[in-house]
C-alpha cells in the first residue's frame, strides 16, 4: 500500500481516541537494527519549541527504554481493526524474550525520514526524532499522582520527539479504518 505524507496534526484526533481506547505502537530499533513495538496509553501530541512534537513515556524496567536510548528515534503507530491482540501481546510481554514481529506476523517497513521501521499492517504512522528527554523524579510529582502511579518507583522518561512525518496509505477509506 503506498502511503502518503499528510499534515502534522490530521490524525490527532484518532491518536487520542486510540491512546484512551486500546492504545497505540511505539516502535524503535537498538544499534543492531531490530525493531521492537510496545503498546503506549499515554503520549501528548502539540507544538513545542515552535515544531510538531509526539511526547512519549517510557519506564526505565521496560527493554524498549534501552533501544530508545540507543536509537534516539522512535516511530507511533495507530492500529485498526483485527489489531487487539497484538496491541495486547506488545503491552504484557518484553521484547527482551519475545521477537513480538515474528510472533505476531508483523512487518517491519524502513521508515522514510528514519532507520527506525513503523508497521505496515497500520495505516498511520509518525517518525520522530528525540532532542530531548526527562526522566519523572520521586517527589517532583503531586502526590496524589506519584502514590497512583509510582507505588513501588518505576519511573517513566518522557522522550521528546520531533515530528519529522506523518504517512497514511493512501486511500479513501483511512480515516475509517482506524477503528478498534
Amino acid at each position: 500500500m503506498v502511503r502518503e505524507r499528510v499534515k502534522d496534526f490530521e490524525f490527532v484526533d484518532e491518536t487520542h481516541r486510540l491512546m484512551r481506547s486500546g492504545g497505540l505502537f511505539l516502535v524503535t530499533a537498538g544499534k543492531d537494527g531490530k525493531p521492537n513495538a510496545m503498546t503506549i496509553g499515554w503520549g501528548l501530541v502539540g507544538t513545542m519549541w515552535r515544531k510538531p512534537f509526539y511526547t512519549v513515556a517510557v519506564r526505565l524496567s521496560r527493554y524498549t527504554h534501552g533501544l530508545m536510548e540507543e536509537a534516539d528515534e522512535f516511530t507511533v503507530c495507530l492500529p485498526t481493526q483485527g489489531m487487539e491482540e497484538a496491541l495486547d501481546v506488545c503491552g504484557t510481554m518484553s521484547g527482551r524474550e519475545l521477537d513480538k514481529f515474528k510472533e505476531l506476523g508483523l512487518t517491519a517497513e524502513k521508515g522514510v525520514d528514519l532507520a527506525v521501521p513503523y508497521i505496515a499492517e497500520c495505516p498511520v504512522h509518525y517518525e520522530c526524532r528525540v532532542v530531548y528527554k526527562i526522566q519523572v523524579r520521586p517527589g517532583e510529582l503531586v502526590d496524589e499522582l506519584e502514590k497512583d502511579v509510582y507505588p513501588g518507583g518505576n519511573y517513566h522518561i518522557l522522550y521528546f520527539g520531533e515530528i519529522l512525518g506523518v504517512y497514511a496509505e493512501d486511500n479513501a477509506e483511512k480515516k475509517a479504518s482506524i477503528d478498534i
